[in-house]
C-alpha cells in the first residue's frame, strides 16, 4: 500500500504497525501535526523541574513524532476516537485490531484446566478480553483478585508461546514474593518461577519470571528478547522513565497487559500507559464488589482536629513543608493517634509518610503504653522477607498493630484480617488514598467490614485555609467520586 502524501486526502489516516512498540500514522502532514498536538500533554509537576525552570524543557510530553509519524502501538483506540471527533476516516492495519470474545464454554474449559480456583464473572471477562485483544490495561480495585487474572493470562500465553517466556513486573519486593505464592495457590502445586529482586541472578530457564521493575529496567534490549508476554501489576507506581525504558525494549513482545486499582486522574499518565500497554478496561468497581459481598463494607470516619486560636495564628504563614513538619511533631496530635489506635478492636494498620520524625515516634509511643501488645514497625529499610513474616503473623492475630510507611504497605499487600486503617499523615494523592483503603477491604474469617480513620487538621485563621485541610477536602471529593459513605467529626485536640 502506498504511503505517498498525495494518496491521502485531508480527512484520512492510515495506522501501520511497525513493531510491538510503535505504529506509524500516515496522513497529510497537517493532520499528523494536529494529531501530534492532541497527543501532547503538560507533565504534572513539570514546573518544579530544574530543566523547566532553566527553560531547557517546556514541560510537555509528546507521544507522536510529527516528522516520522511514530507513536505507541497501544494508542489505536485514542487515535480512532480523535479521528471520529473530527469526522476523519481511519484505516487500521489488521495486525493492530482485536478479535472477537470467546464463547463461555471454550473459556471455562481452558480455565478449569489451569486453575484450582474458580474465577468470578468479571475475572473471566478480563481474561477473555486479554486473550482476544493481546494488550490492555485492566482497571480493577484492590481485593478484586487481580493476581488470579494475571495467573490465568500467564498460563494461557505460556501454552501458545514457543520458546519465549512470560515476564510479570511488580513495584515491590513484597509483591514478588506474594505473586509467586498466589500462583502456586491457584495451580495447587509449586511452579517453576524465577523471582528477581536486587542481587538475584537475572539469567534463567524458568518459563515465568516475576521481577521488580527496579531490578531490570537497566538490562540491555537483548535480555528482553526472551519474553513474548509482559504483565505489569500496579503500573501506576512504576517510575515513568523506567517503565518506558522496559516497554520500549520489548520490541518483539506481542502480548502486553497492565493492571492497576486506580489511575491518578492525570490524562498524561493514562494516555502514556495506554500507549505502552493498550486501552483501559474497567472490569469492576469497589462499590460493585461491596454489593456482591466480595469485599468488606467500608466505613469512613473523618476526624478533623481543632486547634486553639494561638496555634492557628502561629501557623497561618507556614509553607506546606513547614506545616507538615509542625503536624507530625505535634505531641498532642501524636498522642491522639496513639490513643485512637490502641482503643480500636481487631487488627489495625497505621500509615505514615516520614519514617524517623513520625513513624518511629508513633511506634515508640504505642509500645511504651502497650508493651504487651503485638505492634510492628515497617518501613523501606525492612527486608521483604521480614515484611511478609509480619503480614503472616497479623493474619493470625486479633489485636495486632502495624505502623507502616505509605511506600511499604499502602499498595499490594494482602492482609485479610485487617479491621481498621488510620491515615496518620495527610495526603491528597488519589492513588495513595484508594490503595490505602484497599489494604483493609479483603474479607477475613473474623470480619466483613473495615473502618478508615482519616485524620485531618483544621488550622484555619480568618480567611486563611491551611494546606493539609485543603488536601482533606480533596480526599472528600475522592470519597464522593467513589461512592463511599463517610461521616465527619470535629475533635478538640
Amino acid at each position: 500500500m502506498t504511503t505517498k502524501n498525495s494518496r491521502w486526502a485531508r480527512d484520512r489516516l492510515l495506522l501501520q504497525k511497525v513493531n510491538e512498540v510503535y505504529l506509524r500514522v500516515v496522513s497529510e502532514p497537517s493532520v499528523v501535526q494536529e494529531l501530534s498536538d492532541h497527543l501532547t500533554f503538560m507533565v504534572p509537576g513539570a514546573k518544579f523541574s530544574p530543566a523547566y525552570k532553566n527553560k531547557f524543557w517546556d514541560g510537555k510530553i509528546r507521544l507522536l513524532n510529527s516528522l516520522t509519524g511514530l507513536t505507541y502501538t497501544g494508542l489505536v483506540k485514542e487515535i480512532s476516537e480523535f479521528a471520529a471527533s473530527r469526522n476523519y476516516d481511519v484505516e487500521i492495519d489488521p495486525e493492530l485490531q482485536s478479535g472477537e470474545l470467546l464463547n463461555e464454554e471454550y473459556l471455562q474449559e481452558h480455565i478449569s484446566n489451569i486453575s484450582k480456583i474458580a474465577p468470578r464473572d468479571y475475572q473471566k471477562l478480563a481474561f477473555n478480553i486479554a486473550i482476544t485483544s493481546n494488550r490492555a490495561i485492566f482497571l480493577s480495585p484492590t481485593a478484586s483478585g487481580k493476581s488470579l487474572i494475571i495467573y490465568l493470562i500467564a498460563c494461557y500465553y505460556l501454552s501458545i508461546l514457543k520458546k519465549q517466556r512470560v515476564l510479570v513486573i511488580v513495584p515491590t519486593v513484597s509483591l514478588v514474593l506474594q505473586m509467586k505464592k498466589d500462583f502456586e495457590e491457584y495451580a495447587g502445586k509449586s511452579l517453576d518461577i524465577h523471582s528477581i529482586t536486587a542481587g538475584v541472578d537475572k539469567v534463567t530457564i524458568s518459563p515465568v519470571v516475576i521481577s521488580t521493575w527496579q531490578s531490570i529496567y537497566k538490562m540491555p534490549k537483548d535480555w528482553f528478547k526472551q519474553f513474548g508476554c509482559v504483565i505489569g501489576d500496579e503500573v501506576h507506581l512504576f517510575k515513568a522513565t523506567s517503565l518506558k525504558s522496559i516497554m520500549e525494549k520489548l520490541v518483539d513482545c506481542k502480548y502486553r497487559f497492565g493492571f492497576t486499582g486506580t489511575l491518578d486522574g492525570s490524562l498524561t499518565n493514562k494516555v502514556t500507559l495506554e500507549g505502552l500497554f493498550g486501552a483501559v478496561k474497567q472490569i469492576t468497581t469497589s462499590a460493585e464488589l461491596m454489593d456482591q459481598g466480595h469485599i468488606a463494607n467500608l466505613k469512613i470516619k473523618a476526624l478533623v482536629l481543632q486547634y486553639d486560636k494561638d496555634t492557628r495564628q502561629a501557623t497561618k504563614k507556614l509553607n506546606y513543608q513547614d506545616e507538615m513538619d509542625f503536624l507530625v511533631r505535634h505531641e498532642k496530635r501524636n498522642k491522639f493517634i496513639r490513643n485512637l489506635t490502641l482503643s480500636l478492636e481487631g487488627n489495625s494498620l497505621v500509615l505514615f509518610q516520614y519514617v524517623e520524625k513520625h513513624g518511629k515516634v508513633l511506634f515508640d509511643m504505642m509500645k511504651t503504653k502497650a508493651p504487651d501488645r503485638k505492634i510492628f514497625f515497617v518501613h523501606g529499610g525492612v527486608e521483604g522477607d521480614d515484611r511478609e513474616r509480619i503480614r503472616g503473623i497479623v493474619e493470625k492475630e486479633s489485636d495486632a498493630i502495624i505502623v507502616a510507611s505509605y511506600g511499604t504497605f499502602s499498595t499490594g499487600i494482602n492482609i485479610r484480617n485487617l479491621h481498621s486503617v488510620v491515615l496518620a499523615s495527610p495526603s491528597k494523592s488519589r492513588v495513595r488514598i484508594l490503595q490505602s483503603i484497599g489494604r483493609g477491604l479483603r474479607i477475613g474469617d473474623s470480619k466483613d467490614s473495615m473502618t478508615l480513620y482519616d485524620i485531618a487538621d483544621d488550622l484555619r485563621a480568618g480567611t486563611y485555609t491551611n494546606f493539609t485541610l485543603q488536601h482533606f477536602m480533596e480526599r472528600i471529593n475522592i470519597y464522593n467520586n467513589e461512592g463511599f459513605e463517610y461521616k465527619i467529626f470535629n475533635t478538640e485536640i
